[in-house]
């Protein structure tokens, strides 16, 4: 044993500067290259501009963000494919089947990011064969607005979205533009059946775009409870909006997101660079600004946040997503006609 130990540390001992040195030459290739383009639905559009504006601080590489819905940012890429373009360098999606589709179809360039092999193990690994990478995390929570909802009587579970007492007063996003919403729709669908949504649908909730414009309508008071991001509604909160979160007892939907380079990328160093930057511990403390999950193990949750060892988290299959988004989305336009 002691022999076999001693073997492992000469091993570490010899890549490590070997892959220090790697990570030194691309970086020096991509400062040449100058800058990428990052096709992006993780984040807020704030979240996102900060990372990129770090990345140029640290790095002195461009980052031209493009911040749009997970449904958005895949159809514009898709134009890009169909037209022989080649714009996106990193694309960065909430909607996993996305990157099944776009693999299969040979779309990606492999590359495994050192820093991937250091975020928590629980998201380490999600593509095997190492052409998208876990680069965000979060979850979909019941979330209400605190002036209109007493902590007593906010949703506890979420089947109490169903109650008639939150009709004209439910905010959602839109599955057929956030990958966050598909998801949790999805989720919902397998828990309940679509039978949930036929219910919701008779409390005529307020259907946005984003999960994030939840946040802007229990803000203004539009709407008082949501099925909402922990994330930028924590952020709001924290900037003194009347913003609580509630984690339902059933399970809050985690979403685990991924980022891969895009085959033929005009900046491939700057790419590597990118990813290798989205996995680091710098990218992990903007992320925990602006209270999304940190993926490394050494930046601490957002104040205000439970620990996902705290939450109770349920989420559908890689496979359920990639063939049952594309479903919800046809069903949901049926139901509530949009």
């Amino acid at each position: 044993m002691k022999v076999l130990a001693r073997f492992c540390v000469v091993l570490l001992l010899a890549f490590a500067p070997a892959a220090r040195a790697d990570i030194k030459a691309i970086e020096a290739a991509a400062k040449k290259e100058g800058e990428l383009t990052w096709y992006v639905a993780h984040y807020t559009s704030e979240g996102a501009e900060e990372l990129g504006a770090e990345f140029t601080r640290l790095y002195g590489v461009k980052v031209n963000v493009v911040r749009t819905t997970a449904q958005v940012a895949y159809q514009r890429l898709l134009q890009d494919l169909k037209n022989n373009q080649t714009i996106c360098d990193v694309f960065s999606s909430t909607d996993v089947g996305h990157y099944v589709r776009l693999k299969a179809e040979g779309k990606f360039e492999k590359y495994t990011p050192e820093s991937a092999s250091r975020i928590l193990p629980a998201f380490q690994n999600f593509d095997p064969d190492g052409y998208y990478h876990t680069t965000s995390a979060g979850l979909v929570t019941l979330t209400y607005n605190t002036t209109k909802v007493k902590v007593e009587d906010a949703p506890k579970k979420w089947q109490d979205l169903l109650d008639i007492k939150w009709k004209g007063k439910v905010s959602t996003g839109h599955p057929g533009f956030s990958g966050y919403v598909g998801t949790w729709v999805l989720t919902m669908k397998k828990l309940y059946g679509w039978d949930y949504f036929d219910k919701l649908e008779k409390n005529r909730p307020q259907i946005g775009r984003s999960i994030n414009d939840t946040v802007t309508a229990l803000n203004a008071g539009e709407r008082q409870v949501a099925a909402g991001a922990d994330g930028s509604t924590l952020f709001s909160a924290a900037r003194g909006n009347p913003l609580a979160v509630s984690y339902p007892t059933d399970g809050a939907v985690l979403i685990i997101a991924p980022s891969a380079i895009m085959k033929g990328t005009k900046h491939p160093n700057a790419a590597k660079l990118f990813m290798e930057y989205l996995d680091s511990i710098e990218a992990a403390k903007i992320n925990a600004k602006h209270f999304a999950i940190p993926l490394r193990p050494e930046v601490a949750p957002p104040p205000g946040a439970k620990p996902l060892s705290e939450v109770k988290t349920i989420r559908p299959t890689v496979a359920e997503i990639d063939k049952g988004i594309p479903e919800v989305i046809e069903q949901w336009r049926d139901t509530f006609g949009n």
